[in-house]
């Protein structure tokens, strides 16, 4: 693993807004000032061999993941996850039946020392989609057409969804964002999925969440024609939905109307389960050591929250060093992880965005950024895998 330096591409602007980056507010170097949000000017490259045993290591992940969830469900652990209690049982019901799901993203710390540690599983509502998966791809054929890069996410989307389509219970299917996400990112993330989707076959709807209507007497939810929705893919997080009376509705109308990802990623896209993993396989090299709500024996460790994102309401616990980050999470508990910092490569930190794909391996995406924490502030590079 190492960061390389080169120029960009010539225009490389307009080339990446033609292929749909019209979002990124600029990210931050090392001393604090502007930098693009995708950065071309530099690039990780990897040898296959560090690559293979990535993938393997995901895989991995996400087979100890449905474990988790398992267990979880068995044991009726939900309080620990800090959810409503009055959809406890619909998860379960959710995991029982086998609810369809498409995609996830382990965020991993990785240096090409030692195993790839597992920092938090993004297993809802994942974005950095279209970087990982189009952009990247086509910086490399255009700079190093004869080299590779572990990338096959558009191919294994649209397979995905191809075997989606006998489980699913229509072959309409209805994409939907937030109307309030004013950078644009989740729209142009969700159109990416619904053309992947289109491609294997599924006659697709758009519409935002707030536009998602609800027939009081058919009792289901409708879209802006009136038109029965059978199947929804959301790029809204659970925690969300279930915070008012749509989330409600929501559970109740399952599976009558299927949503995705499922309800039971529920458990896995918060952090508590990173707590549950290490109950489970303690000491496994792909895992630091995590609990919910107190440190244990962590003297050094990073506090996230239950519900997390993009870095807030942190706390970094270390050997002369307390730092914190501001957010409106928290409220329902904590996770302690073992503090195992990003490594540094010119004095920035990458962290490993690791894409699973139904129950395959099939990309990775790098944020880094110059502080310990992965924030709204990191910057996207690609990558690749020069052919000796």
């Amino acid at each position: 693993m190492r960061r390389v330096r080169r120029a960009p591409r010539r225009g490389w602007e307009s080339i990446v807004q033609a292929q749909g980056l019209v979002y990124g507010d600029p990210a931050r170097d090392g001393s604090g000032g502007r930098r693009p949000y995708w950065d071309e000017s530099v690039h990780y490259e990897f040898d296959m061999d560090e690559i293979l045993a990535l993938e393997a290591d995901v895989e991995l992940l996400h087979s100890m993941c449905l474990h988790a969830v398992e267990q979880v469900v068995l044991t009726e652990r939900y309080r620990d996850f800090g959810l409503p209690e009055w959809s406890w049982e619909h998860i379960a019901e959710s995991w029982r039946r086998s609810d369809p799901y498409v995609y996830g993203r382990f965020d991993l710390r990785y240096d090409g020392r030692r195993p790839a540690k597992l920092l938090e599983y993004n297993a809802d509502t994942p974005t950095s989609l279209l970087e990982a998966s189009i952009l990247q791809w086509h910086w490399l054929t255009d700079l190093y057409p004869g080299d590779d890069q572990w990338n096959s996410l558009h191919e294994k989307l649209v397979e995905r969804w191809g075997e989606l389509r006998d489980v699913l219970p229509s072959a309409e299917l209805h994409f939907t964002w937030s109307g309030a996400d004013a950078s644009g990112e989740d729209n142009l993330t969700t159109a990416y999925i619904q053309e992947t989707a289109a491609e294997a076959g599924f006659d697709t709807i758009a519409l935002a969440i707030e536009d998602v209507g609800w027939d009081n007497a058919l009792e289901r939810f409708v879209d802006l024609e009136d038109g029965p929705i059978s199947a929804i893919f959301k790029l809204y997080p659970w925690e969300w939905v279930l915070d008012d009376e749509f989330g409600k509705r929501a559970v109740d109308s399952l599976p009558a109307t299927m949503w995705i990802e499922p309800l039971w990623k529920t458990l896995l896209s918060n952090k508590a389960i990173l707590a549950v993993l290490w109950e489970m396989y303690p000491g496994h090299p792909n895992l630091l050591p995590a609990y919910i709500d107190q440190p244990n024996e962590l003297t050094e460790y990073v506090r996230k929250p239950k519900l997390g994102r993009e870095g807030a309401n942190m706390t970094i616990v270390g050997a002369g060093l307390e730092t914190a980050t501001g957010g409106v999470y928290g409220a329902e508990g904590y996770v302690y992880q073992l503090l195992d910092p990003l490594p540094e490569f010119d004095d920035m930190r990458p962290a490993l965005g690791a894409w699973i794909v139904g129950d395959s391996s099939a990309g990775l995406g790098i944020r880094e950024t110059a502080g310990l924490i992965t924030d709204d502030g990191a910057a996207f590079v690609p990558h690749r895998i020069p052919q000796k």
